[in-house]
């Protein structure tokens, strides 16, 4: 099959660096969310600039620097899909980012998870074509092992319940079939996206120095079964441990 053919050769005919200036002083941390009011909301949150923008074919993607407790971070709303996901990370890494964090939201698979909790991903089925080209073929890859215990420990600490799992990342959101989904949650699957296991393999690939990913909806149950918004308390997640 085409998938199987991966290509370990670095250079392609046409790299981000060809396409994409470096800029100076742009942030070495990157956050990203998919969903636009969540990206409305930290924008109204926090005082920002714009400092770069970059586009795909028919969408021009703004790029902010966020100012945290004087810690500069940039900040874009990311592209739907792994391909595209993915070229737009690229770029931002041309530009400058060595550290990515990124925020997205999912379907649930296992009833007996809330739907309001938090997913952090340990695996994904890679039932999508991006991470192909910059991992070998594989039907899993695995993920945030790193700064998982970062991540719990911090999760724990605001009182945030959180569910680890694996997820299936699919670039087909309308052939989500009920045999399909009974034949991912057989192979253990608590959860789907569409970007999860491309945003991996590349991460791997471009040797980040942070690609915590957190697969997560717009709220959550806390462990006093009380529904609490995410957007304030998972901003400390954008500093790296020391």
């Amino acid at each position: 099959m085409i998938l199987s053919q991966f290509d370990h050769q670095q250079t392609a005919i046409i790299n981000p660096g060809d396409v994409i200036q470096a800029l100076p002083d742009f942030p070495k941390t990157a956050v990203t969310c998919f969903a636009r009011g969540t990206f409305a909301r930290i924008l109204a949150e926090f005082p920002h600039r714009k400092i770069a923008k970059t586009s795909v074919a028919n969408l021009e993607i703004p790029i902010y620097e966020l100012n945290f407790q004087g810690q500069k971070i940039a900040f874009f709303n990311s592209y739907v899909g792994a391909s595209g996901c993915v070229a737009i990370l690229e770029d931002i890494i041309a530009m400058g980012a060595e550290n990515i964090l990124v925020f997205g939201t999912c379907g649930v698979l296992d009833s007996n998870i809330k739907e309001t909790s938090i997913i952090i991903p340990t695996s994904a089925i890679r039932d999508e074509g991006t991470s192909y080209h910059y991992a070998p073929p594989a039907s899993e890859i695995a993920l945030n092992h790193t700064y998982r215990k970062q991540f719990k420990q911090f999760l724990d600490a605001q009182n945030i319940s959180y569910t680890e799992g694996k997820v299936w990342t699919t670039d087909g959101i309308y052939r989500e079939t009920h045999q399909k989904t009974e034949n991912r949650k057989t192979q253990g699957a608590i959860a789907v996206d569409m970007e999860c296991s491309a945003i991996a393999a590349f991460a791997l690939y471009q040797k980040l120095g942070f690609h915590q990913l957190g697969t997560i909806p717009e709220g959550f149950l806390n462990k006093n079964n009380e529904y609490e918004d995410i957007i304030p308390h998972y901003y400390d997640l954008t500093k790296l441990p020391d």
